[in-house]
């Protein structure tokens, strides 16, 4: 038996990652922490409705198994996402996950709850359905070859350019990464050209954050810039956010 198992044995102990998140509230702190930010221990516990105690066990465990790492400031603790791959990996697990309809604990619940649906923070591109508008119309105009391998295209590049847009240097992260969105369950554009294109769209005004949340807000600039920019309905199509979400 024991050599069976050995012959199974690759030297990598995946249970150990699904142990991690096998827990519903190291589970929702990790979703939290999708929009990019780094939390205190406080904010987290808050958002998960436990206890300041349990909420630094579930940390302190999270940060053991390298999906978080933390940071000190004086006396507040902040934690944050390890790295982009951990992100990755919690929004394609949440796209995995079974889909329920959360019932909100208040009329603001509510709101926040169609405002993530609209457009928020995956780490640092843009997701929900004003991302899957801003990826489909990118591809449709060639700017995208938006297939099994997903690039950009010279049109793209030629775009961004235009846009005053800037690409990083040669790295190790991808230029344009499909990222399966877990609400639409259907990918949106990630990687360093949605990165870039969020930036540019939070710093111009094109976007805003709505409160504390990772939810956006899509300006009359932004409607504007967007149907210029892209040519598409479907960009200026999502209805004016609802400010009992913020």
């Amino acid at each position: 038996m024991d050599h069976q198992r050995e012959g199974r044995d690759v030297g990598v102990d995946l249970a150990a990652v699904a142990r991690l998140l096998a827990d519903g509230t190291r589970a929702d702190f990790c979703l939290a922490l999708l929009d990019g930010r780094a939390w205190t221990a406080t904010e987290l516990a808050r958002h998960a409705g436990v206890a300041a105690s349990s909420a630094t066990e579930h940390l302190n465990v999270l940060v053991r198994g390298g999906l978080l790492v933390e940071e000190r400031h004086g006396r507040h603790r902040y934690l944050r996402m390890a790295d982009p791959r951990v992100m990755a990996l919690i929004e394609s697990l949440a796209a995995l996950a079974p889909r329920h309809t959360p019932r909100p604990r208040s009329l603001s619940g509510s709101g926040r709850q169609r405002a993530l649906a609209r457009a928020r923070l995956c780490y640092n591109h843009l997701a929900g359905e004003l991302g899957l508008a801003v990826t489909d119309s990118m591809a449709a105009r060639g700017l995208l070859e938006w297939g099994a391998d997903p690039s950009l295209t010279a049109e793209g590049a030629a775009w961004l350019h235009d846009l005053g847009i800037a690409l990083p240097d040669a790295s190790r992260r991808p230029l344009v990464r499909a990222c399966l969105d877990w609400a639409e369950r259907r990918p949106h554009l990630g990687g360093a050209v949605g990165a870039a294109i969020c930036g540019h769209a939070l710093a111009s005004g094109w976007l805003t954050r709505i409160g504390t949340t990772r939810a956006l807000a899509l300006t009359d600039l932004g409607r504007h810039e967007l149907r210029d920019h892209l040519g598409q309905p479907a960009t200026t199509e999502l209805p004016p956010w609802d400010r009992e979400a913020d």
